[in-house]
């Protein structure tokens, strides 16, 4: 099994030239980012990714932003999640798959069952590969409605965001070790931040006080690993997503952020391949914690 990483547009403030050398000089494989708004922009963003050799992770938000208009009926999530798919045509190019932020934590389990399960329907329609992210304010915002909702849709492929998970629960994602092996059984995608027990994204995973953190989700995402192995999986994914918004911690009353974003992203990148290489080579896989 392989790994490819994938850089994520959010948080970059440079052209889309200036991603895609950062792209090349880290070793990453492609992009992961939504459909630009405009058409002309959208072929721009295919042609120039395309003309790279790189790869296309789309991203997909239902009804709103990464938090869901909370009024939004799961049917409009749907027809928002169509027609988010059908605009990938705009660029001329085919997602490797599309990573979906989707439905709403204020939902009730069967509720959330509903639109996974007619979310899916729609990706096979148009022939194109979903997965189904682990993020606050969405369905899979902890993982125990995460279990729940998969117990009743084990056909469907998840994106783990543990660090969601982390701030949710106010603990490390390991200390839920069955959730976190049961999830990775439906798991395709990994969004390699790092969260603690207050926060989404530790200020710096090479920190050491946050060595635990950083120990905890390498811990998870082995478990992840594992499970797409014995799937018979041939490669993996992972999109480093340390990111701004709230995330980025900055200095008070300057709010001058306290670190590079592309650096933290980039290391998190050489150290989860680095992590990959040693877990390969590991005779005995088990996981760090447990």
């Amino acid at each position: 099994m392989n790994l490819k990483r994938f850089k994520t547009l959010w948080g970059h403030e440079g052209s889309l030239e200036e991603a895609i050398a950062q792209v090349k000089d880290a070793g990453f494989s492609g992009i992961e980012a939504p459909v630009p708004d405009s058409a002309a922009d959208a072929a721009a963003f295919g042609a120039t990714l395309a003309d790279n050799g790189l790869l296309w992770i789309q991203e997909i938000c239902t009804a709103g932003s990464y938090v869901p208009r909370r009024e939004a009926t799961i049917s409009e999530h749907l027809t928002d999640f169509e027609a988010k798919i059908v605009s990938a045509a705009t660029t001329g190019l085919k997602p490797e798959f599309v990573n979906v932020m989707g439905g709403c934590d204020a939902w009730a389990i069967d509720e959330s069952v509903r639109f996974f399960s007619e979310a899916q329907n729609i990706a096979d329609k148009h022939n194109v590969p979903a997965s189904f992210e682990t993020h606050r304010g969405r369905s899979f915002f902890s993982p125990w409605n995460t279990v729940a909702i998969l117990e009743k849709i084990p056909h469907i492929d998840v994106t783990c965001d543990f660090s969601h998970w982390a701030v949710v629960c106010e603990r490390l994602p390991h200390i839920e070790w069955d959730c976190i092996v049961r999830t990775a059984q439906q798991a395709r995608h990994i969004h390699s931040r790092v969260g603690y027990d207050q926060g989404p994204q530790v200020p710096h995973p090479a920190a050491p006080e946050y060595a635990d953190a950083l120990a905890s989700h390498q811990a998870c995402w082995e478990a992840v690993w594992d499970a797409q192995i014995a799937r018979g999986l041939e490669g993996t994914t992972m999109t480093p997503e340390f990111g701004t918004d709230g995330y980025l911690h900055l200095l008070p009353f300057t709010k001058a952020p306290i670190a590079d974003l592309w650096s933290l992203n980039r290391w998190i990148g050489e150290e989860e391949l680095a992590h990959y290489q040693r877990w390969q080579s590991s005779a005995a896989k088990t996981p760090k914690i447990a």
